[in-house]
């Protein structure tokens, strides 16, 4: 009050506009260290992709941690309990906390605002409860939504495939000989680093034309993740067994594999393409002498009736040169590319995920236990323990055609024969799939079954093992 009079008037006008300051005050504050959170998130994002892509496409996610992210920021903005203390000065007041008995004397003066207890203390209870009924929710909303994106997944899938009258033929030029843990063995016996270990094996084109197991040459040890570099890559021929070719193409990644952080290529691809899901190992190889690394990507896409779920779908891929170019391409743009002519360019995790959701493609009840009829239900084939690969299977088509191939058999335990083979091309994506007809052929399980009995004088399961079974047509 400018005159010092203790008009009510006056008095409330003074009040009202201290309580303004005041706030403006709080969301100052406030503002300032969500943008200090916000700059931290920022510089650590690539930490934090699993949680927010999440977020942002799963429907269970997105009530749990949307709804819990949008109610602490609430709180945090919401000011304290507070309570206006009316008087003059030198006046002895008493603030009494809402719904308590005890009082507190505080010499005041005219507008003064006290924190009367609890506030913090209420937040938290508050956030708590809200968190609680978030997680019963997000479980109710996954109830449906998880059917519901399996039942649209297969009905995409069958909408885009093509039914073809002959089983398609192997390419004769590219068999897949020498299996996968031979490979591992043979090829890091032929090599000798002593910074360096070669990474976990992936199938790629040779700049020849033939199929062959691909490694990163990663950083081994925790002191070299932390300085030195992916050295290039080193591909090993897969279609003989006899004086097998072993490129070493020896190029420093500026981001590679098996590097720590900020210097990893899969730091540096969250980085620059945040929306996007890099479930696949990257498949290394070389084009005109320079060592490469392609990452395919996947990415979601929502549907609102007639309930809200998400299903994957391909988003092209990340191509990593040695230089630290990242090349982000769409499916149409990876297809084109020269340096990616011949490689693998789909989703492996995705090419799974459209096979696995077959079995709803008569509708959710049809497969459901008690209830469902099981008509015409497939399920993918399964294979022994003893496998050392899984499906999808890669293979090499007539024509240099790179497919993934996945064998399902009928609904049941006790069936093991094939009811339908699946082809999906590597390069596009595009899926063809070849139906018995109610002729069934050998299954990969019984297919190993028959391996092992026509040897009999190998020592099974001790000394050896069927490693992989790959379909192939001659």
């Amino acid at each position: 009050m400018s005159d010092g009079a203790d008009s009510s008037g006056d008095f409330e006008t003074d009040v009202g506009v201290s309580d303004r300051q005041r706030l403006v005050r709080h969301l100052l504050r406030r503002t300032a260290v969500v943008a200090v959170v916000l700059g931290l998130w920022y510089v650590t994002r690539p930490l934090w992709h699993g949680l927010v892509y999440s977020m942002l496409f799963s429907p269970s996610a997105t009530v749990l941690l949307g709804g819990s992210l949008l109610t602490a920021l609430v709180l945090w903005y919401y000011p304290p309990w507070r309570m206006d203390v009316g008087g003059t000065d030198g006046r002895d007041v008493s603030v009494v906390d809402d719904g308590s008995d005890e009082e507190f004397p505080f010499e005041v003066t005219p507008g003064e605002l006290f924190d009367i207890g609890g506030a913090r203390g209420r937040k938290l209870q508050r956030f708590t409860s809200v968190v609680a009924v978030l997680f019963v929710l997000s479980i109710l909303v996954g109830i449906p939504a998880g059917p519901l994106e399996q039942r649209t997944l297969a009905a995409q899938t069958m909408a885009d495939a093509t039914e073809v009258a002959e089983f398609p033929d192997a390419n004769p030029e590219n068999p897949r000989v020498v299996p996968r843990q031979v490979s591992d063995v043979a090829t890091s016996g032929s090599v000798s680093y002593r910074q360096h270990r070669l990474g976990a094996s992936d199938i790629a084109r040779t700049e020849n034309g033939s199929l062959a197991w691909s490694y990163a040459i990663e950083p081994d040890g925790f002191r070299n993740r932390v300085v030195e570099n992916q050295r290039g890559v080193l591909v090993a021929d897969m279609t003989k067994l006899d004086e097998r070719p072993v490129e070493v193409y020896d190029q420093e990644f500026t981001y590679g594999q098996g590097m720590f952080l900020y210097r990893s290529a899969d730091w540096r691809l969250k980085s620059t393409d945040y929306l996007a899901k890099y479930n696949d190992e990257p498949v290394e190889f070389s084009h005109d002498g320079q060592p490469y690394m392609f990452y395919p990507k996947t990415g979601h896409e929502w549907h609102l009736a007639p309930f809200p779920h998400t299903t994957p779908t391909w988003k092209g891929g990340a191509l990593v040169h040695t230089n630290g170019t990242v090349e982000h391409l769409s499916p149409e743009e990876a297809r084109s590319h020269p340096v990616l002519e011949g490689q693998r360019l789909y989703p492996l995790t995705l090419t799974r995920a459209e096979m696995e959701s077959l079995n709803y493609r008569n509708g959710i009840i049809n497969q459901l236990p008690v209830v469902g009829a099981h008509e015409n239900e497939v399920e993918v084939a399964g294979l022994p323990d003893s496998a050392e690969n899984s499906q999808p299977f890669v293979i090499d088509l007539e024509g240099e055609r790179m497919s993934y191939v996945t064998a399902l058999e009928p609904y049941g335990s006790d069936t093991r024969g094939l009811d339908e083979v699946w082809f999906a091309d590597a390069e596009t994506g595009e899926y063809t799939y070849f139906a018995t007809g109610g002729e069934q052929l050998t299954g990969p399980e019984r297919a190993m079954g028959v391996a092992r009995a026509s040897d009999s004088r190998t020592n099974w399961g001790e000394n050896f093992v069927v490693a992989e079974p790959v379909p192939i047509t001659v």
